[in-house]
């Protein structure tokens, strides 16, 4: 079963609240460079315990190679060793993710990759497994499973998984199935020293209670400080604040849902201080019906 070690930066190990970030962007569609390094200010000051770029929060599927390449030139330069930096690796082909392992190496200063499965197509498990051996030999870095078969319709398999766990660098999986019955699956079959982290923010508390050892969290993109003080108080052993909290994030999770992915993460970041800008068209609106609810709820859980 996975344990719940205090974050620490070296040596790597994944664990705590890590913002699966949104990548700033112009209405066309251009990098907002100064306000990637004010969103990173704003999470790291919030208290979590790593950041992600690149992942499908930060819309990894429509960046350009260049825009890919700056992210990491950015995210390493400005957060100077402060936190461990993990970036996703999640393109449609085997051929295409390695290409993204190699740049993202060729700029350096990241601690680990994220690899979700592919999507638009529908490989089975041993295609699967052999997708993410091909991108791990890759690198000496690091590798974490993406497990999140509701946007890609494709499942890891826990004997998929337990096969990949034999792999040096594959260290863990993040599970965004938000299927408990999964999530502790994970937890219990896989080796002690493989992280299980959750990827659905209104499981972070039971998921942590059943020994996940962490959460990559987009809300933490909204309210950092409220989402990493879900993972200290348990770990503190204060339970109850650490439930109390889940609970006050959950309505924020719930309206994400409500607008096209990521839009109501960028409405959020700005109604709480850091203008993110737009998302990829077509993705755009809030729903009239939707902002004034929004907004009550950032207020609640960006107040301390």
């Amino acid at each position: 079963m996975s344990t719940l070690p205090e974050p620490t930066a070296e040596p790597f190990r994944a664990t705590g609240v890590i913002p699966a970030m949104v990548t700033p962007l112009t209405e066309d569609g251009e990098l907002m460079e100064q306000a990637l390094r004010d969103l990173l200010d704003y999470v790291i000051g919030g208290g979590v315990h790593a950041v992600f770029v690149l992942g499908s929060s930060g819309e990894i599927f429509g960046l350009s190679d260049e825009q890919k390449r700056r992210v990491i030139e950015i995210t390493v330069e400005h957060t100077a060793g402060r936190v461990p930096i993990y970036a996703g690796a999640s393109e449609i082909t085997t051929r295409d993710c390695i290409k993204t392992v190699h740049m993202v190496q060729e700029v350096g200063g990241v601690a680990a990759f994220s690899v979700l499965t592919p999507y638009f197509l529908t490989p089975n498990q041993r295609e699967l497994v052999t997708h993410f051996k091909d991108v791990a030999a890759e690198s000496d870095l690091p590798v974490l499973l993406y497990n999140n078969p509701g946007k890609t319709m494709v499942p890891i398999s826990l004997a998929a998984t337990l096969e990949l766990a034999q792999v040096p660098n594959i260290v863990g999986i993040k599970d965004s199935s938000g299927n408990l019955s999964i999530t502790a699956d994970f937890i219990r079959e896989t080796p002690d020293e493989f992280t299980v982290l959750v990827g659905k923010d209104t499981l972070i508390y039971p998921a942590l209670a059943m020994g996940a050892d962490g959460a990559i969290a987009g809300t933490a993109n909204v309210a950092p400080a409220l989402v990493s003080q879900i993972y200290n108080a348990f770990v503190a052993g204060d339970h109850e604040r650490s439930l109390a909290l889940q609970n006050r994030l959950t309505p924020f999770r719930h309206l994400v849902d409500r607008a096209t992915f990521p839009v109501v993460l960028k409405e959020g970041a700005r109604l709480a201080g850091v203008d993110v800008g737009y998302c990829l068209a077509p993705a755009r609106e809030v729903p009239d019906a939707l902002r004034s609810e929004l907004t009550s709820v950032i207020a609640d859980i960006t107040n301390p």
